[in-house]
């Protein structure tokens, strides 16, 4: 029986300092990483996905950034069709690939292996649901997909009028939730993997996401999102992303620029909130708290010594 290929995922909400620990391991462990981030895929969209920036990397080869335009759709199952092409390619050079991400259902993808089919659609079902997102607004479409199918509610912001649609429809023609669909699936691992999830204090994590909300508009927030605004980018999957989302509520005028930034905090900590949820019901995760961040080096120790454990040792047995 062939050994299957290694490969450590690293989790977590927003904020909690996945990137820099994903670095330090890299470096332990010979990795190369992998986004597991639906928006970071999107060229021009760099300060408001909190996409690492060059001088961060050291060195460390990253896969899965800059690889789409804006006005391109990105979904599961292609992410799951490049990641495992990266996982290929990087086990070729003799390296460890690490996943980093947020994005639950995209890591959950190549972990378990899912395979994808084209649901059935229904024109005429997604035409009325498109009638009422414009005389009734996306809040009563999606009040039906929560009735029907809160996982996926919990996981399609609101404001993605097409996912929503999307969501019911394959609820519609089927009688199953993607959800559903999803789980009623195997969950056979595809590669041998270590999977560690970073956690904070709650109070904390959300001082830490204002922060980085605040660092975000110093660092030209507003100027990259009028950028693409400017550019004609309008009813897109990129642009529902938070960070973008709420900066075009205010370039449209629906919003102040305070109201703005302060939209996109309560988004950002609500997002936390629920990617926590997501990997705590969906996900086999060893979770690590760093909220100490002043022992960031002890932790990162504890966790290397998890990860020799699991991963490396087995090789040797």
């Amino acid at each position: 029986m062939q050994k299957k290929k290694k490969l450590l995922v690293i989790i977590g909400p927003t904020a909690v300092g996945k990137t820099k620990l994903s670095i330090e391991l890299a470096k332990r462990f010979n990795g190369e990483i992998i986004s597991g981030d639906s928006m970071q895929v999107y060229k021009g969209m760099d300060i408001g996905t909190a996409k690492i920036k060059e001088t961060e990397k050291e060195g460390i080869p990253h896969h899965l950034l800059d690889i789409l335009e804006p006005e391109q759709e990105f979904s599961a199952a292609q992410f799951q069709s490049r990641a495992n092409e990266a996982i290929q390619e990087i086990h070729t050079r003799g390296k460890l690939p690490i996943i980093v991400g947020g994005t639950g259902l995209y890591i959950q993808s190549v972990i378990y292996d899912y395979h994808f089919s084209e649901s059935p659609s229904n024109p005429e079902y997604r035409q009325e649901l498109e009638r009422e997102v414009k005389e009734k607004g996306i809040e009563s479409v999606f009040q039906k997909l929560q009735a029907v199918d809160p996982d996926s509610a919990g996981r399609i912001h609101p404001n993605n009028s097409r996912r929503v649609i999307r969501a019911l429809e394959i609820y519609h023609c089927t009688g199953k939730t993607m959800s559903e669909q999803l789980s009623e699936q195997t969950k056979e691992w595809k590669y041998d993997t270590c999977i560690i999830g970073l956690t904070m204090d709650r109070d904390l994590l959300y001082s830490r996401i204002n922060a980085r909300v605040d660092e975000m508009v110093n660092e030209g927030l507003f100027e990259e999102v009028s950028s693409l605004y400017h550019k004609g980018l309008r009813d897109c999957q990129s642009i529902q992303a938070i960070g973008y989302k709420e900066i075009y509520g205010f370039l449209e005028g629906n919003l102040t620029k305070e109201s703005s930034i302060e939209a996109l905090k309560q988004n950002s900590r609500r997002f936390a909130k629920r990617q926590l949820t997501w990997f705590r019901n969906k996900m086999d995760v060893k979770w690590f708290d760093m909220s100490n961040l002043e022992q960031f080096s002890k932790k990162t120790e504890e966790i290397s010594a998890y990860i020799a454990g699991k991963l490396c040792n087995k090789a040797n047995k």
